[in-house]
């Protein structure tokens, strides 16, 4: 499949990356990459999404010039860089543990590049100054990283990486060590940030949440391919295969005689469970309507709204979720034993599969 199937944006520049049959192997066995082509445009929050293994961090290892590809180019700016170090290239990158200097202050930790790069001691103070107000961190200069709470580390970071003005800023899963509030509260700042200094974010996540809330664009690895490219809309709305329907979100998949009496046709179709609509069995379903009849195999109650696992006269089963709108909403459909019938719109029915 061809990695990028979603169409030109008319209001996105291209050629921030460009990665041309991008491939690694490692020992000469194990392909990590296999032939990604892919491009980013100038300006974009770009999510790079996969399980563990799937070879999105070796990808963006690749951006970075940790690592050589075994095949393939890397073009920055439409700028073949491949063959050149980290150091030559005009990217920065946030990883996971943040890297800090535990001997140096904050001022001196986000300076420290520009130090390196001998930027006079005017002109590398106000940049500092610039980059810490950038990220909320004002009179923080004087501290060490080990007087600071992981969200702060993780703003140093960020502004270390940033104070340089590198076209292209990489972000190795860069919340992973966060609790659930803090990284909350930390999408939100990246994507502020990145809409203030207007360049290009290529962000790697296990996290289908984060991708698809903080992102213009994902793209969704998988065995070192890319399976689909688009926005998060696109993407989770018209998944293109069965693994990302799987991955991103939670998907019902009806095949073999359940989406030939369900559906009308053979192969293999994906229904979010928030599409369907649980009903009595003497609710008809609409004249748009596909429908399903079952019985309520299992309840799950998660707060804001509740599961249905349904077990259908057809053969599989399927999940549907009802919100929890009051406190008297519980009612016959919530036990189980009870038979139902499950109604979505046929245009929420995708076709991931023969």
């Amino acid at each position: 499949m061809k990695s990028d199937d979603s169409p030109p944006h008319p209001d996105r520049p291209a050629g921030a990356v460009r990665l041309e049959g991008l491939a690694k192997s490692f020992d000469g066995r194990v392909r990590a990459v296999d032939g990604v082509d892919l491009e980013i445009g100038e300006g974009e929050f770009f999510a790079m999404l996969g399980p563990s293994g799937s070879g999105k961090t070796t990808v963006l290892r690749m951006i970075a010039g940790f690592e050589r590809p075994t095949a393939g180019r890397v073009l920055l700016g439409g700028v073949d860089v491949t063959a050149l170090p980290p150091f030559d290239r005009d990217v920065n990158t946030v990883f996971q543990d943040y890297a800090l200097f535990p001997h140096m202050t904050i001022e001196q930790n986000v300076g420290y590049g520009l130090m390196v790069r001998r930027v006079p001691k005017a002109e590398r103070a106000e940049r500092v100054r610039a980059a810490l107000a950038m990220v909320r961190l004002e009179g923080f200069e004087r501290r060490r990283p080990a007087q600071l709470s992981g969200g702060q580390r993780q703003r140093v970071a960020l502004a270390r990486a940033l104070v340089n003005r590198p076209k292209v800023l990489l972000l190795d899963e860069p919340l992973g060590a966060l609790d659930l509030k803090l990284r909350h509260e930390m999408q939100a700042e990246l994507k502020r940030i990145q809409r203030e200094v207007g360049i290009t974010f290529v962000f790697v996540t296990h996290d289908q949440d984060e991708a698809l809330t903080m992102s213009d664009r994902v793209a969704v690895f998988n065995a070192g391919r890319i399976e689909q490219v688009g926005s998060p809309a696109e993407v989770y709305e018209h998944p293109a295969t069965a693994f990302v329907a799987g991955f991103v979100g939670t998907s019902n998949l009806l095949d073999g005689a359940a989406a030939e009496q369900v559906v009308g046709e053979t192969g293999l179709f994906s229904v979010r469970p928030e599409k369907i609509r649980i009903a009595h069995p003497d609710d008809p379903a609409g004249p748009d309507e596909l429908s399903a009849t079952g019985r309520v195999a299992e309840v799950v109650y998660a707060g804001g709204h509740t599961r249905f696992l349904v077990d259908l006269e057809a053969g599989g089963r399927l999940t549907a979720v009802r919100q929890n709108l009051d406190e008297g909403s519980a009612d016959v459909l919530r036990h189980r034993g009870t038979d139902v019938v499950l109604a979505w719109q046929r245009k929420h029915t995708v076709r991931v599969g023969p």
